[in-house]
Order: structure tokens, then sequence, then C-alpha cells
């Protein structure tokens, strides 16, 4: 049983060294690309105010059309305070938009959490990760992701909820079954034991076509 443990515990954190190096390369693109936005801007001005002293009114709406398109992939929608959390939700919400999922976010976060950042980071890519893999099996038009974060008294309350192909996922052992692979099973396992070890609250609820996972940490 020991051997066991060990060797589950040693593929989780081989699986989660993986994930943090993923995240951080996202965060890394996602800010490359507003610097690159930001360096641009004045050449984008000169274009425009060209087309426009032209009149050439057919190429002004097409161009407006293309820059809105890339500022919809590098805007960072989210400003709760906590650079971290910023980094990583921001990050995630340009990789859904980028595979056309929306996302509805409304999150307050004090400048200043005892949860670690390094653990934050993984309960929040994983609960993204996971929500977005999943939205990915709907057409475009019935995906979506809420996620919503804030402080209730002393604990940081963080709520994800996506819509699913299946009307009710089922629980195997008391968990809720997957079909993704060992991948996600570990990242479900790592919530689970970063939120106890935290001394926080977890539930998950499938209804009605939609998973919703409520964390509770104390602050």
């Amino acid at each position: 049983m020991k051997l066991l443990t060990r060797w589950i515990d040693k593929r989780i954190a081989a699986y989660q060294n993986g994930l943090m190096e993923t995240h951080y390369r996202e965060v890394e693109i996602m800010y490359r690309k507003m610097r690159g936005w930001r360096h641009d801007s004045r050449n984008h001005i000169q274009v425009l105010k060209s087309l426009a002293e032209a009149g050439d009114l057919d190429a002004l709406k097409k161009y407006l059309g293309e820059l809105d398109t890339e500022i919809n992939t590098v805007d960072t929608v989210i400003k709760t305070g906590n650079k971290m959390t910023d980094a990583i939700l921001n990050s995630k919400i340009s990789l859904a938009r980028s595979k056309n999922i929306p996302v509805k976010a409304d999150a307050h976060v004090p400048v200043a959490l005892t949860t670690p950042a390094i653990d934050l980071s993984i309960i929040l890519g994983n609960l993204f990760d996971n929500a977005i893999e999943a939205s990915l099996a709907l057409p475009e038009g019935k995906r979506m992701i809420r996620v919503y974060m804030d402080m209730k008294n002393t604990q940081l309350y963080l709520s994800f909820t996506n819509f699913t192909a299946n009307k009710k996922r089922r629980k195997l052992n008391g968990r809720f079954s997957t079909t993704k692979g060992q991948g996600h099973g570990f990242g479900l396992l790592r919530i689970d034991k970063l939120v106890e070890q935290h001394g926080g609250y977890l539930s998950r609820n499938s209804e009605d076509g939609a998973f919703t996972t409520e964390i509770l940490l104390p602050q």
C-alpha cells in the first residue's frame, strides 16, 4: 500500500510540474502579446489615420475588425488586485476565448493571501483546464464558463461552473467519473489534496447539464 501511495504521489507531482510549466508558458505568451500590442499601437493609429484621410471606409472597417479580434486575445479582463491570481486567470481566459469558449468572470481577491501563490495557481489552473476541456465537447453556441471569486468573512470563495455534454455526471466510489484520461484524474486529486491541506472545503455538483466546483480556503 505504501509503495502504491508513493507511486501515485510521484505521478501526481510529475503531472503537476508539467502543468505548472504549461501555466507559466501561457502567462508569458499573454504578456508578450500585450507588450507587442503596446509597441505596435502607434503604427496601428497611423494606418487608421491614413485610411480615414483617404476616405477608404471599407479598408478602415476591415482593419478595425482585425484589430478588435487581436485585442480580444490579449485583453486583461480581470484585475483582482492579487498579481498571481490576475496572471493565471487572464491567461486561462485568453486561452478559453481562443477556443471560442465565452467566459464570465467576477473576481475580487485581497492583495495578500495566506494561501501560497503556487498552490492557488495549481487549483485555479486545474479548474480552468477541466472547464475548458469539458466545454470543447459542446457546440460553440452552448459553451460557457462562469468564474466567481470573493472573500466570505475570513475565507476565499471560488466557484467554477461549465456546461457539459452529459446532463448529469455519475460518481464512482464517491468521486465524479472522468473519461479524459489519467492526467485529469491527477488534477482532481491534486485539488482535493491542496484544499484538505489548507483546511478548506470543496464541493462538486453536476446538475441539468452544468458542472460546478465550489471551494472555500481559510485566510
